[in-house]
């Protein structure tokens, strides 16, 4: 028996010009109905803002999402918070880059309740003024407090909402469940206005039709002369799944270490191939789906780091970033076809080899051979940007190639989530990124940003195009900014004399020790790849041939025309 729920749900823009709520919930398939559960979310925009209806959007659908996107291994707790931890830092950086800087009444702002049902237990998530009720006779049981401060004459401020800060604080309590048990999700549009009881009469006449029983209670609204937007969502528990399906669910989330694996032994219904890779950290296998016959690559912990909770953490926080990214340059995580018996990751096979490799069979590449390869590197990078995550660990082991010359961006032991803590931090002995490849401001101890990114991927173009590093082994040496600040850069002509200088300025720049010096994007660099940058024409920097090639042409040819005429004139004059 597996958990299922009946459900209604109702959302009316009311008398205001824009419905500023959002609503939705995500019933799984198995397996991830019995280790995921079912997830319900509301939120509302505030009224003062034009773009918090985009903010209680963007809410509501992260949970669904990225709910589902979480390790199996984690806990509901763990994994609702880091997702709502990652959707706030997110809204919160769209309100530093807008009015909502200054005024976060006009930013993206806005509050939430969310359920997630999982065997039978309900767990339950808030921040704001949304409520979520639960149905006892007659009667309706407020389970959330509202975050709102009254400030007298009828003024109240809201003391918590997604998008005002950085820092997030989320309630969480648990509620047993039994069959038969309603819970009720209302924005303030329904509950300050539909009294309870109107609430619980109308869920005992629509019983089995849950949607006309809120379509009842959001016009019972209105008729009471409600002016906000009108959001409620009704969950009836119908059926729970039996004990022992509830002791398989609480197994998933306290999964063992697999054990070292063998070629050709089955494993969680994967055949092993070979091992792709080992280290004291991780073993990487290519295995053999038996029910799909899909080739797919196993990773799983070094059983030597069982105790090391953070790096187990950090060792799941890999899979969900996977989830998270919709790229065709980052390495897409397999979907989930079974229940797992072990702590592992699945990920799709990619048939190529690494960067690594690739310029070992081509040293000191060609600027036209390494453009496409930077540029959808490039693409990846944006990707983990465009969700306030950094990659960290940018280096040519990390970057495949395959056969059509598609390239990936892989391991993601090292990325960092924006406004997600890490259990502590202070046990997590795993190196963040390769000193080599990795910006001076990372290796000095401070918060990286895309530009750390940046430049671990000039030190990689630089890499491709001369076979070194543009700072030798010198970047390791440096203790202090001061010191980072002093290293020279080895001119990339020196190694590659066919390689316009423009493009060796502009490699120069995104490998500036101070990050404020770099490109402000990505996109910047790449683009410098490919036309000069002008900034370098206007300072000088470019020679003529290359900042104005006709000009040059016609000056030289001119020049050759005087010097043929001064040597004809001088052979007439010597007779």
């Amino acid at each position: 028996m597996s958990l299922t729920l009946r459900t209604g749900q109702c959302s009316d823009k009311g008398r205001k010009p824009c419905n500023q709520d959002f609503h939705g919930l995500c019933v799984p398939a198995q397996p991830q109905l019995a280790t995921k559960g079912i997830a319900i979310a509301l939120a509302d925009g505030i009224s003062s803002s034009d773009v918090s209806h985009l903010a209680a959007q963007a809410a509501v659908r992260s949970f669904l999402d990225d709910y589902y996107c979480t390790s199996d291994a984690w806990s509901v707790k763990t994994s609702v918070e880091r997702v709502l931890v990652a959707a706030n830092s997110w809204l919160h950086a769209q309100n530093q880059r807008g009015p909502g800087r200054y005024d976060k009444d006009r930013g993206w702002v806005c509050t939430l309740s969310a359920m997630v049902l999982k065997s039978r237990t309900a767990h339950l998530f808030h921040v704001g003024d949304t409520r979520i009720y639960q149905l006892h006779g007659k009667a309706l049981e407020q389970l959330t407090q509202d975050h709102r401060v009254q400030v007298g004459a009828g003024q109240s401020y809201l003391a918590r909402a997604l998008g005002v800060h950085g820092h997030l604080e989320i309630d969480h309590h648990t509620v047993a469940l039994a069959e038969g048990d309603t819970f009720v999700l209302a924005t303030d549009g329904v509950y300050e206005h539909v009294p309870p009881a109107a609430i619980v009469a109308a869920i005992e006449r629509h019983g089995d039709a849950l949607d006309r029983a809120a379509r009842e209670i959001v016009d019972e609204g209105l008729s009471r002369g409600s002016p906000d937007n009108l959001t409620v969502q009704i969950v009836r528990v119908e059926r729970l799944p039996d004990p022992q399906a509830s002791e398989l669910a609480r197994l998933a989330t306290e999964l063992p270490l697999p054990p070292m694996l063998e070629p050709r032994a089955v494993f969680d219904g994967y055949r092993i191939v070979r091992e792709l890779h080992g280290s004291s950290r991780s073993h990487i296998y290519l295995a053999t789906d038996e029910s799909s016959g899909e080739a797919v690559v196993l990773k799983t912990p070094s059983i030597d780091l069982h105790g090391d909770r953070a790096y187990l953490e950090r060792f799941l926080l890999e899979e969900w970033v996977a989830r998270r990214i919709s790229s065709p340059h980052v390495l897409k995580p397999r979907a989930g076809v079974r229940a797992r018996s072990f702590l592992y990751v699945v990920f799709e096979y990619v048939e190529g080899r690494t960067l690594a490799q690739w310029m070992l069979d081509h040293p000191r590449a060609d600027i036209a051979a390494v453009r496409p390869l930077v540029e959808q590197i490039a693409r990846g990078m944006r990707a983990f940007h465009r969700l306030e995550m950094l990659h960290q660990d940018l280096r040519p082991e990390n970057i495949m190639v395959d056969a059509t010359g598609t390239v990936k961006i892989i391991d993601f032991g090292a990325a960092r989530v924006a406004g997600v803590v890490e259990m502590a931090p202070e046990r997590d002995v795993h190196p963040l990124g390769t000193v080599t490849y990795s910006a001076p401001e990372c290796l000095l101890g401070q918060p990286g940003t895309a530009r750390s990114d940046q430049f671990s991927l000039a030190v990689i173009t630089y890499q491709m195009l001369t076979g070194q590093l543009p700072y030798g082994t010198e970047v390791a040496k440096c203790k202090s900014l001061a010191e980072h600040r002093r290293l020279k850069y080895r001119t990339a002509r020196q190694a590659q004399p066919r390689l316009p200088s423009w493009v060796d300025d502009a490699i120069e720049k995104a490998l500036q020790p101070e990050p404020h010096k770099r490109y402000g994007d990505v996109d910047e660099f790449v683009a410098s790849l490919h036309r000069p940058d002008p900034d370098f024409a206007r300072s000088g920097r470019l020679p003529l041939i290359e900042r104005n090639p006709l000009v040059f042409w016609k000056s030289l040819s001119a020049l050759l025309a005087l010097g043929c005429v001064l040597l004809l004139a001088l052979l007439h004059a010597g007779g």
